[in-house]
């Protein structure tokens, strides 16, 4: 049975799976990634996860995987294979496609970033699957983004909009970012616990949740209004922890930015679908996709 490899690196670990060419999952499987080891364990972890996973495939479905797609975080060069730089990770400039490939004896990879592989999925098979334009947003520890445009999908980096120019200190060098306003790191921070737990003060009627959970969702539709202005999606998806928080989250925020605009057009604001399965549901798709056009090419 034909069939890739998807595998989705995380800052501790790694969700894995054999996926068919309808989209089923035949497999599927986690590892640790060894990020306490340092750069060279994690290299180490991936290339060996994915070769158990070629070794299974090849058993169990009598042929080894046709491709492999493979999201991480961080920078990426995805023309030319190359993981840049990962705080999370550790690792730097790992051409870590032809180090796959290699593994892989020879099959063709496909690397991704991590978000912008979660938003593929989000917008062909979650909740942006019938939108032709949609903008994905992460609330998680940082904020990243994607962006669907007709079927292609770009990362965006909508969490370093500047929203408070006298604001905090940003990682990325600038003040005031949406990412150190609004991530559920950011509220975290603010509130002196987790965001969950912000959220569950906030249901209880708490007012410095209430307070905390106001200034997060001022800066998001802050930001998130620039990012409508500028890509003018149908759709908006929220993902991440912080939309683990359900309506505590979505309703006010959908009021939040329905506030902001004028001459711009108010999309759909929902939870994304996928959850931490998105990446890895990606992960598949850019490696179909990645036979699908050599099928083109040599066609």
């Amino acid at each position: 049975m034909r069939h890739v490899i998807a595998l989705d690196v995380g800052g501790t670990g790694m969700k894995a799976a054999l996926v068919g060419a309808d989209g089923t999952l035949l497999h599927e499987a986690r590892r640790p990634t060894d990020r306490e080891r340092g750069p060279e364990a994690v290299i180490a972890a991936v290339l060996g996860f994915a070769e158990e996973l070629r070794a299974y495939g090849l058993k169990a479905y009598g042929e080894p995987p046709a491709a492999a797609g493979v999201a991480v975080p961080g920078v990426v060069r995805e023309a030319e294979g190359v993981a840049v730089y990962s705080a999370n990770i550790g690792w730097r400039d790992v051409p870590l496609r032809a180090l796959l490939s290699e593994r892989l004896e020879g099959a063709p990879v496909a690397l991704g970033h991590d978000v912008r592989t979660g938003g593929l999925a989000e917008g062909r098979v979650g909740a942006g699957k019938d939108a032709d334009r949609f903008l994905f947003v992460a609330l998680g520890t940082g904020i990243a983004g994607a962006i669907g445009i007709g079927g292609r999908v770009e990362a965006t980096e909508l969490g370093h909009i500047v929203v408070r120019r006298k604001g905090p200190d940003c990682g990325c060098g600038q003040r005031g970012c949406v990412e150190v306003l609004a991530s559920a790191a950011a509220v975290g921070r603010a509130w002196g616990g987790d965001a969950a737990g912000c959220a569950k003060a906030v249901e209880a009627g708490d007012p410095r949740a209430v307070a905390v959970w106001e200034d997060m969702l001022a800066a998001l539709a802050d930001g998130l209004l620039t990012g409508l202005t500028l890509m003018d999606p149908d759709v908006l998806i929220i993902g991440g922890g912080l939309a683990e928080a359900g309506d505590t989250l979505f309703t006010p925020l959908r009021e939040a930015v329905a506030s902001r605009v004028t001459f711009q057009r108010l999309p759909l604001i929902v939870p994304a679908t996928l959850g931490d399965a998105a990446g890895c549901l990606g992960a598949g798709l850019l490696a179909w996709d990645l036979l699908s056009a050599d099928v083109e090419v040599t066609a």
